[in-house]
């Protein structure tokens, strides 16, 4: 029997043929071969299947049919997983380098930790990427500390969690709360880990998104009510700072990230 792989990847799509040829290729040049990919396709008929039959790096695992929504496909991918730790790299997403699976896997074999995290490269919609430094896992009431695909979750308590389907936009921020209450250790890792496209829900409906996150943080208990408020009020500032002046919200993040590498070694903060 071969034995399971270090990593399984997990890959959702649906009616994005040229998305899911990006992170396909993205896969293809990775010089560790140690994983497993698993494609999840919400019946697509925009030649999905076609592409996949021609890629470089065909996935281990791909399943077309309808769902109820990304997180609904994240989980039927998650049941598929047999590595030991489990990254989600969507269609339109990809890894920063070449490198990047050999530099987590390294990582991983060398630490053991039950959650990785690192850093991302965020494209604006001028396909123009910006570093994106993870803030500290222990400020996550703040919201998501680094882009989901970013994280590495350990399968087996991952596979005992799931998506929570309430949540159309932030149920990788509930997700993600409740299993760093089951982590018993945690490693950052100080390099951008993928390249997260623009354009995705987050994004388009960060309305909503900062309303569920709202919820989650209530139903959890994460924090007070004036907190969980005066967080809203802050991501809603935030928000529009970045889309009113982008050039200077990610001067501000580019200084920030400058000013923590010289303090703390590129730790988080």
């Amino acid at each position: 029997m071969k034995p399971a792989p270090l990593l399984s990847i997990i890959t959702i799509t649906r009616q994005n043929r040229d998305g899911l040829a990006a992170s396909a290729n993205s896969l293809a040049v990775q010089t560790q071969r140690d994983f497993e990919w698993i494609v999840i396709d919400g019946a697509s008929t925009d030649g999905t299947a076609e592409l996949l039959d021609q890629a470089p790096r065909q996935p281990d695992f791909f399943q077309s049919q309808r769902d109820h929504g990304i997180y609904d496909a994240m989980n039927k991918g998650l049941s598929h997983a047999n590595g030991d730790y489990t990254l989600f790299l969507n269609a339109g997403d990809s890894l920063a380098t070449s490198d990047t699976l050999a530099l987590i896997c390294n990582e991983l074999s060398n630490h053991r930790p039950d959650f990785l995290y690192g850093d991302a490269l965020e494209q604006d919609l001028h396909g123009q990427c910006h570093y994106k430094a993870a803030r500290s896992h222990s400020r996550a009431a703040l919201g998501l500390f680094t882009h989901h695909q970013a994280m590495l979750y350990k399968t087996a308590i991952l596979k005992n969690l799931r998506y929570n389907l309430d949540y159309k936009i932030a149920a990788d921020y509930d997700l993600t709360l409740r299993f760093l209450k089951q982590a018993q250790s945690v490693h950052y890792l100080s390099a951008p880990l993928c390249i997260f496209a623009a354009g995705g829900l987050s994004q388009t409906a960060a309305h909503q998104g900062r309303a569920e996150q709202f919820m989650i943080r209530k139903h959890l208990k994460t924090v007070p009510y004036w907190k969980n408020a005066a967080i809203y009020a802050a991501q809603f500032l935030n928000w529009h700072f970045r889309k009113l002046t982008p050039a200077a919200y990610w001067s501000l993040k580019k200084s920030a990230r400058s000013a923590d590498n010289t303090n703390n070694g590129s730790a988080p903060v």
